[in-house]
């Protein structure tokens, strides 16, 4: 297996012009303006290195945001190891941005106060975008910001707490077509001083189904002009990127699911706001080498060879879709126990095999169908939080990400 070489260029005569080479936020300025999204076990310390490594190749840093597995306020503030462990970055994570989910003002600030005493964080997000129907149902996530006061005393106890590490917050359009809340969202995120606003271009009805809509993104960008705004959904390439930027106005692409398995998205994305041609279309031996890498990164985050290559398993299909591995090899990887037993899986590939081309293009994830809004009975009825809604509340701050 051969190391993953600089990418081949690529030249798409329609190809959209870039956009902006850099985003701010706070006092951090990134040459690519990306944000790796956060990704319950997918974007732990390893896999956020290797998209880092791929970032770099065409930035002058290492082409963007990375943010951490998202962690709930509740699980820091009760000392829960598992959840300080999630907040551990390698040195090269600079800057060190962390996701934290919350639904208690209090709570919040002390989880906030509690990080910097710790010196772990130069840059904190706040998740109101989770679809999720077992954190739905209790009032948290995507529906939380129905309730604009709950939703204020939030974002300003996180801001306040932080001082000079600025807060950004991500969330949905809203609950369903009916009950929008992304306009809301932008202006009071933006008056209680945070220092900007991601939106998800679909419905927590939507999940993660259908198309983004991107007219929601454009529509925030000319409402909110005192931060940055960011778009989110259906960025697979480094052109959908591009033309987000292009049809929307704003100031930076937030990337999901279109870097599960392939990490070299970020090679493609520092590229193209560079306003280079270039893109990354591995071989097969390129690919296998890139997942040997993965696992070794795994490795040295668990500090546990069999729990890393165990936690690589999930992200076999990704990085093999559209190349020629056919199901019984894609079991036999899934199943993988050791390094040693994935370097010799891995050796039985077609190592030779060229890009796939279109197969490997695409969306990739989860995506499913609209879904029903779990809600709490009467959640929608009142743009006030309810004294029997918020004794239920803190039911909703569970180990659960998503937006």
């Amino acid at each position: 297996m051969t190391a993953l070489p600089a990418p081949a260029p690529r030249t798409d005569a329609d190809r959209p012009a870039p956009a902006r080479r850099s985003l701010t936020i706070g006092p951090h300025t990134v040459d690519t303006p990306v944000v790796l999204a956060p990704m319950a076990g997918i974007t732990n310390t390893a896999f956020r290195l290797l998209c880092r490594e791929f970032g770099a190749l065409h930035s002058d840093d290492d082409g963007g945001f990375f943010v951490s597995e998202m962690v709930t306020t509740r699980a820091l503030v009760e000392g829960h190891r598992e959840s300080w462990r999630l907040l551990r970055m390698a040195p090269r994570e600079t800057p060190r941005s962390v996701q934290l989910y919350g639904v208690d003002p209090t709570t919040v600030r002390r989880a906030v106060e509690m990080i910097l005493e710790r010196d772990m964080a130069d840059h904190i997000d706040l998740n109101f975008g989770c679809p999720v129907p077992k954190v739905t149902r209790r009032g948290g996530g995507g529906v939380l910001p129905w309730k604009t006061e709950l939703f204020t005393r939030i974002v300003r106890a996180a801001v306040e707490a932080a001082g000079d590490v600025p807060v950004t917050v991500k969330t949905r359009m809203g609950i369903d077509e009916d009950h929008l809340t992304y306009r809301d969202a932008g202006l009071i995120a933006q008056e209680v001083g945070a220092a900007a606003i991601a939106l998800h271009g679909r419905t927590v009805v939507q999940h993660y189904s259908g198309d983004a809509q991107w007219e929601a993104i454009a529509d925030l960008k000319q409402l909110i002009t005192g931060i940055p705004v960011l778009g989110n959904g259906d960025i697979w390439s480094a052109e959908d990127a591009l033309r987000m930027v292009e049809q929307t106005g704003c100031d930076g692409v937030v990337v999901g699911r279109g870097c599960q398995g392939r990490p070299w998205l970020f090679a493609d994305l520092a590229a193209g706001f560079a306003g280079r041609p270039d893109r990354v279309q591995p071989s097969l031996g390129e690919v296998a080498a890139v997942v040997r890498r993965h696992a070794e990164l795994l490795v040295d985050f668990f500090e546990d060879e069999g729990r890393g290559v165990r936690d690589l398993r999930k992200h076999v299909a990704w990085y093999f879709k559209g190349y020629p591995v056919g199901g019984r090899m894609r079991h036999r990887l899934a199943t993988m126990e050791s390094l040693a037993d994935l370097d010799t899986k891995l050796a039985e590939l077609d190592l030779d095999s060229p890009y796939p081309g279109e197969a490997v293009e695409g969306p990739r994830g989860r995506a499913g169908t609209p879904k029903r809004a779990v809600v709490p009975e009467g959640w929608m009825e009142s743009r006030e939080l309810s004294a029997e809604h918020q004794q239920r509340l803190h039911e909703a701050e569970l180990d659960t990400s998503g937006g």
